[in-house]
């Protein structure tokens, strides 16, 4: 049996590999229903076949990384006693909370999880209608490895191998009588393999786009004859305006050789060519995602620059970074659109703005 519950587990995990071409979900901050069945591979000192049950789970996407699901289980299988006359049922109702731990948040989703919670053990066995067996409540604590695929952005499933320990207790005469495996209580672990539909709810609303109007310039007014310039000293002012795909790529906070290349080239020999008092570095993003996550993606690549201006000699103290999130894009876009062509039609929203400010009258024009 348990050669056969891993044979289950190595397909499933090949039938999701399989399925892994497409890979635009992202973290959502979604909560979400995992309702199920379960495949029971007894510990040997139960004496008990393997059996089946089910589950009901709820979920919340925490992080990037990390979610966590509460829920319960029932699962029974038939007594497997060696001795004439015996009879009954093992039955394990269990209640946990389980950490899951995200290496992806793609459409295919592998995870690692531990939980911790309650288990209610029953071994319902008689002999000759002679009980044996009695009914536990103890600690639970289970580990497994699991994953999960997206079919839509509100429907997928779920699928899990976890082994679950808990405690047992049966009568005195359980070895004697029945041949049973242990008397009094015994800690115990069985095998499960679930397999769930996943239904997320919850997920922060998107604020649909609106199509600006198109703009229509006004008539020219006549011009004005020119009148003498005034001799005005105005401040020193250099402006960046940097795309964050060259800079570290879709969703990422980590600097590419390429971004370096553009800042070694078009940014530092300006900053370090003239004392600037004051460098503005703001990062921006597009709307895809939560505001949360944007806001703090947006901080990470405005530090990232800071850091490696720094590094080749700007003057830290007149560097300040800013994360602006998805508050001031530059285009709007239809949200009816496929998410490919979203992800592009949204590009020049994420970016990274620097802005270098000199007031002293030596730096006027």
């Amino acid at each position: 049996m348990k050669k056969n519950l891993i044979s289950l587990a190595i397909a499933g995990a090949l039938g999701f590999g399989m399925t892994t071409a497409s890979a635009d979900d992202a973290y959502e901050g979604s909560w979400y229903l995992v309702p199920g069945v379960s495949y029971m591979n007894t510990d040997s000192d139960l004496d008990a076949d393997d059996g089946a049950g089910g589950f009901l789970r709820i979920g919340k996407e925490l992080s990037e990384h990390w979610d966590v699901q509460i829920g319960a289980g029932h699962a029974r299988a038939d007594e497997d006693l060696s001795v004439p006359g015996g009879g009954g049922k093992f039955k394990q109702t269990l209640f946990g909370v389980d950490a899951l731990y995200m290496f992806s948040r793609d459409r295919f989703r592998p995870f690692l999880l531990a939980g911790l919670g309650l288990a209610r053990n029953n071994v319902d066995y008689d002999v000759n209608g002679v009980d044996i067996g009695d009914k536990k409540t103890s600690w639970m604590a289970n580990v497994g490895v699991g994953a999960q695929f997206m079919f839509t952005e509100a429907l997928g499933m779920q699928a899990d191998l976890r082994h679950v320990w808990s405690r047992a207790e049966a009568e005195n005469n359980a070895k004697t009588l029945g041949d049973l495996g242990f008397n009094g209580t015994e800690t115990i672990g069985n095998t499960y393999l679930n397999v769930g539909a996943i239904w997320k709810f919850g997920a922060p609303k998107k604020v649909a786009a609106v199509e600006p109007e198109p703009y229509v310039a006004p008539e020219p007014a006549p011009e004005p004859a020119p009148a003498p310039e005034p001799k005005v000293c105005k401040p020193k002012v250099e402006r960046f305006e940097l795309s964050a795909e060259i800079l570290f790529g879709f969703d990422k906070d980590k600097l590419k050789p390429e971004g370096l290349q553009v800042l070694d080239n078009e940014v530092i020999p300006k900053l370090k060519g003239e004392p600037f008092e004051v460098v503005f570095i703001t990062g921006h993003t597009d709307q895809l995602g939560s505001f949360e996550y944007n806001d703090a993606l947006s901080k990470r690549r405005a530090e990232a620059v800071k850091s490696y201006l720094t590094s080749q000699g700007v003057d830290a103290s007149v560097l300040t970074a800013y994360g602006a999130g998805e508050s001031s894009p530059i285009v709007i876009c239809s949200e009816k659109l496929p998410r490919k062509q979203l992800i592009e039609c949204l590009q020049p929203n994420r970016r990274v703005e620097i802005e270098a400010n000199r007031d002293d009258v030596k730096a006027c024009e």
